[in-house]
């Protein structure tokens, strides 16, 4: 379990650096910011089809959580293979600093954008209640005061979900707490909740259109 210590570190650091920065520029424009910030939490469910969509996105940068480290190469996918596959500019953030330094990049007007996909319902339950002591559920919580737009693909939304393992395909059935959570994500200011591929795809395409930009024609 994550320190009240760390959490209480990523609040004071990141509020400190959001009163600077908003005494600098206190009206921002969506236009000053450029790219996609794209979360991976320790979550496998769909997690290929959720990569293979974030490969098609103009200017977007990776945030790693460390069970996202973990989970990948189990689901045989190595960032040392990803990384040449995305756009030119692509960056790769990792969870190794204890008030989530990477999340200033908020601040200086990078991202328009946060997309949390796929999400663990840890993931979730902690962005419901306010929890930020992970590098996406960090993102999260400070994109909304910024109010950045932020895209979130919960794994848990229905009595039983089919998912895929390592290994295998299962059968889950989340429980009420996991699926309430999702319905009060839902509720939550500048977030969209997205449950499938297609619904995923979708969102990010409505989101390309808002902001006149397109998906890239091919990965490599």
């Amino acid at each position: 379990a994550t320190s009240p210590r760390r959490s209480m570190s990523a609040e004071t650091r990141s509020t400190e650096s959001s009163t600077s920065s908003t005494s600098k520029s206190p009206i921002r424009s969506e236009t000053a910011r450029s790219r996609f910030a794209w979360c991976l939490t320790g979550s496998g469910h769909f997690l290929e089809e959720s990569i293979a969509l974030a490969l098609r996105l103009p200017q977007l940068d990776l945030f790693l959580s460390d069970a996202a480290e973990e989970v990948l190469p189990i689901y045989g996918l190595r960032i040392e293979d990803l990384r040449p596959r995305f756009a030119p500019g692509f960056r790769l953030l990792r969870d190794k600093t204890a008030s989530a330094v990477p999340v200033g990049m908020l601040y200086d007007d990078v991202y328009h954008t946060v997309v949390i996909a796929p999400a663990t319902s840890n993931t979730v339950a902690k962005c419901v209640v306010g929890i930020s002591d992970t590098l996406p559920t960090n993102m999260f919580a400070q994109a909304g005061k910024l109010a950045i737009p932020g895209i979130v693909f919960a794994c848990d939304t229905e009595p039983v979900v089919v998912t895929k393992s390592p290994h295998d395909w299962v059968t889950l059935r989340p429980r009420r707490i996991e699926l309430d959570n999702v319905e009060r994500l839902r509720g939550i200011e500048h977030c969209q909740v997205v449950c499938s591929p297609a619904e995923l795809e979708a969102a990010l395409t409505a989101r390309l259109t808002q902001l006149s930009l397109a998906w890239n024609t091919s990965s490599s």
